[in-house]
């Protein structure tokens, strides 16, 4: 079977034809669009359809009494408790297409070529658990402040946009493995960011209760970044022909 980095028939670039793209080159440099050429108009339309928008959506009131009494408290205390829990959805929708992404790959696994020192099953089954369990991590968190966790906030619906690419890119027929782990990675980096500034803010807000669980999670995903980024390099040399450098030998001055 084919290889995405096997030579093939690619028409995409201008060199497959020279004739043509010189006459494309030349085409673009006498074309008239009667108008600016910088992107002005462009920039000036998505600015005016920005001003007359209104927000991705806001954040839902507290649920219970309880959790009324905790934002009127922490509201008095000078500080804006919807900013944390926008923030606490935001993470629970990532963790939940985490746990998608690593369910299609663990599909995607079946029909991979297996290559040593690459994920086994039972590695990508260990860090989707791990991510669910960051679900209710982050579920138990918002039940405690009395917010709704099933009540997509404005910062929840923008993640599972943004997530939308991943899900399908690893979820395409025609991807192989190898791609797949290089969108866990881009996956993996982006949560490591997340946990930390989520920390940083109940650290702020005196959650210290909240930010030792979320400190956990942290340190798995710290986990997660390691394992991927090991296996991604291992299949990077192995598809190369190159060699992995030994980490432990000593570098040159």
């Amino acid at each position: 079977m084919q290889k995405p980095t096997d030579t093939g028939i690619n028409r995409t670039g201008i060199a497959t034809s020279p004739i043509d793209s010189v006459r494309t080159e030349r085409a673009a440099e006498t074309a008239r669009t009667g108008g600016p050429r910088d992107g002005a108009v462009l920039i000036e339309e998505r600015a005016r359809w920005s001003r007359d928008a209104g927000p991705l959506g806001t954040v839902p009131p507290p649920a219970t009494i309880k959790g009324v009494v905790k934002v009127a408290m922490e509201k008095l205390r000078g500080h804006k408790p919807t900013v944390l829990i926008d923030k606490l959805g935001e993470r629970l929708a990532f963790e939940r297409t985490g746990t998608r992404l690593y369910e299609a790959v663990i599909a995607k696994l079946e029909v991979a070529d297996p290559h040593p020192g690459g994920p086994m099953r039972v590695d990508l089954e260990v860090i989707r658990d791990a991510e669910h369990r960051h679900v209710a991590v982050l579920r138990d968190a918002l039940l405690q402040l009395g917010a709704d966790p099933t009540a997509m906030t404005p910062g929840a619906d923008l993640v599972a946009v943004s997530g939308l690419g991943w899900v399908q890119a690893v979820t395409d027929p025609r991807t192989t493995l190898n791609q797949c782990l290089d969108v866990l990675m881009l996956a993996e980096l982006a949560d490591r960011g997340g946990w930390e500034l989520l920390i940083g803010l109940t650290r702020q807000l005196d959650l210290d209760d909240l930010a030792r669980g979320f400190e956990a999670a942290l340190a798995e995903e710290e986990q997660h970044v390691s394992r991927v980024r090991g296996w991604i390099t291992t299949a990077l040399y192995g598809e190369a022909g190159a060699t992995p450098a030994d980490p432990t030998a000593p570098t040159a001055p």
